[in-house]
């Protein structure tokens, strides 16, 4: 508990009485933090904080990396703006050294103001001045970590994009008939794309790997040995990492591509609960991202599970490095199912798209687009379009919207008057050199057919499972969901001398969490859940075996 002799050494308080002293001393948090240790995180809820000692550093994550743009130092105050302007804080602050800092709740200062007007008089002024420090850092935004260059409708250069965004490293993308790309890539002519790095380094056509490593993002697992590894990154699989790893178990997350999984793609969630007006899928997977790591959780991308031992619970990843794991979590969601149609392949990252990442925005400014679909995910992705498009244009092969898409979704398409919508209609052709220029369109009910020009088609016809690597140890219903729990003692697959955990696979020690576990609810609260839930099985599974084999 602080004293009243450091409250009043402090500026903000050296005039006050005793009495408001003594209140002070009775309610607000004395709170010491190690090296590193955040007092608190962007976006959470509003208090004024006051150094008492040590030195703090103020963070902001602007374009997608944490930049330290202030320190504070005994006597200091963070959290002004929050506190005058009702809003969770806008930084976070993180102890650089053994600090100490009182924390004062909103009731408490609001009640010191009301009986000493010189104190909301002096956060208010400074509140003032910290709004123009953070005018200042809008104005002046970091370098990009990268220049990317390359052809607008290069598939190379757009799966790199894609992966940058995804994450949430910053980037600046130049056309090669872009004045500033020649100085950059004069005399190279390797391919596509070209990317030049902070330091001044330029890479020629770089796998995604290259630069997954270049911009410091962990491509290899640091052990070899775990308490669970986790395969996938959707928010089944971060949920599993967050929670593994702050209740202190030795946890890995291998992905292949960047986390966020196919939610990550959604251009807006408006069901998720906490988020009022939605959240976007890369937001809500920066987020977990973010949250995943500060708890301990390693996370790999750019690597891919080649083979599962599960007799050994060891995995194979690609270029020949095995981890062993106590239990393994499979998290792998499922894959955008593709269209079956003549070059549709071709053109895929050149105008066809599968899902609708909010990076894809400035690839529809002014255009008339097409969806395919009439899930929510194709309803989201027309909304967040319909205010960059010039038209959107749904195209559903059956007879109503309702059948399959939310009522809330099907409201709010009402309202946008650049959105309209066609049933009974499906893709029959596409068109195009380089890129998309146009698709043709069957009507199911009249038979005709029309040819539409357009630069963008994005797709939503539903998913599959990618499961054929699996063991044969590890059972799958007909369309290769796995079977976990109630369904793997229904099949017959079980041979263990207990019954299996609710996610638990048809090997002991193997979960299956979200849209890969046969029977899942498809939606990201339910794959966050069943995450969460994998980690509690996981738990009384190695407290099983340390039962059983005391040595393990």
């Amino acid at each position: 508990m602080i004293t009243i002799a450091e409250l009043r050494a402090l500026p903000l308080f050296a005039k006050l009485g005793e009495r408001e002293l003594e209140y002070l001393a009775k309610s607000v948090a004395d709170i010491h933090v190690l090296a590193g240790e955040y007092v608190v995180h962007e976006g959470e809820g509003r208090a004024l904080i006051i150094t008492v000692e040590g030195t703090l550093e103020v963070t902001k994550v602007v374009e997608g990396v944490e930049r330290v743009v202030g320190v504070r130092k005994p006597g200091d105050l963070f959290g002004e703006v929050p506190v005058a302007l009702n809003t969770p804080f806008l930084a976070a602050l993180r102890a650089v050294e053994p600090s100490r800092v009182i924390r004062v709740e909103p009731k408490e200062f609001h009640t010191l103001a009301a009986t000493a007007p010189e104190i909301s008089a002096t956060v208010g002024a400074a509140a003032l001045d910290r709004i123009e420090g953070l005018q200042d850092i809008a104005a002046q935004p970091p370098p990009p970590e990268l220049v990317v260059i390359g052809p607008r409708w290069d598939a190379a250069c757009h799966e790199l994009r894609d992966f940058l965004h995804r994450n949430q490293v910053s980037f600046d993308w130049l056309t090669p008939d872009d004045p500033a790309a020649s100085a950059v890539a004069k005399g190279r002519s390797k391919g596509y794309p070209i990317v030049r790095l902070q330091d001044g380094t330029m890479l020629d056509a770089p796998s995604t790997r290259d630069i997954a490593r270049a911009v410091g993002l962990s491509v290899a697992p640091v052990h070899a040995d775990y308490d669970v590894v986790i395969v996938g990154g959707g928010p089944a699989g971060m949920a599993a990492a967050a929670y593994g790893a702050s209740e202190g178990l030795r946890t890995v997350l291998i992905e292949r591509r960047a986390p966020g999984g196919q939610a990550g793609q959604s251009s807006r969630i408006e069901n998720y609960l906490g988020f009022p007006v939605g959240v976007s899928g890369d937001e809500l997977a920066s987020r977990a991202l973010q949250q995943a790591k500060r708890l301990g959780a390693e996370i790999v991308v750019t690597r891919t599970v080649q083979a599962i031992d599960a007799a050994a619970t060891a995995i194979a990843l690609d270029g020949g490095e095995s981890l062993r794991a106590h239990t393994i979590i499979l998290a792998l969601g499922v894959i955008w199912r593709k269209l079956s149609i003549e070059g549709a392949d071709r053109l895929t990252g050149r105008g066809i798209y599968y899902g609708a990442a909010r990076s894809e925005a400035s690839s529809t400014q002014g255009q008339d687009i097409y969806i395919i679909g009439a899930g929510n995910s194709a309803g989201q992705a027309a909304l967040f379009f319909a205010n960059h498009a010039k038209s959107i244009t749904l195209l559903v092969r059956g007879s109503s919207l309702a059948k399959s898409m939310s009522y809330y979704l099907i409201e709010q398409l009402n309202t946008k008057s650049n959105i309209r919508t066609e049933l009974h209609s499906e893709v029959v052709g596409v068109h195009g050199g380089d890129h998309l220029e146009a698709i043709d369109i069957a009507n199911r009910e009249t038979h005709a057919t029309t040819r539409k020009n357009t630069s963008a088609l994005f797709v939503f016809i539903g998913a599959d499972t990618d499961t054929d690597w699996l063991p044969q140890e590890i059972a799958r219903d007909s369309r290769g969901f796995v079977l976990t729990g109630a369904d793997v003692l229904k099949s017959g697959r079980w041979a263990g001398s207990r019954d299996a955990y609710l996610v638990e696979t048809s090997v002991p020690g193997i979960f299956a969490v979200g849209d890969i576990r046969a029977g899942s609810v498809k939606r990201v609260a339910a794959g966050v859940g069943e995450g969460s839930m994998a980690i509690a099985f996981v738990h009384q599974y190695l407290q099983l075996a340390q039962e059983v084999s005391p040595l393990r």
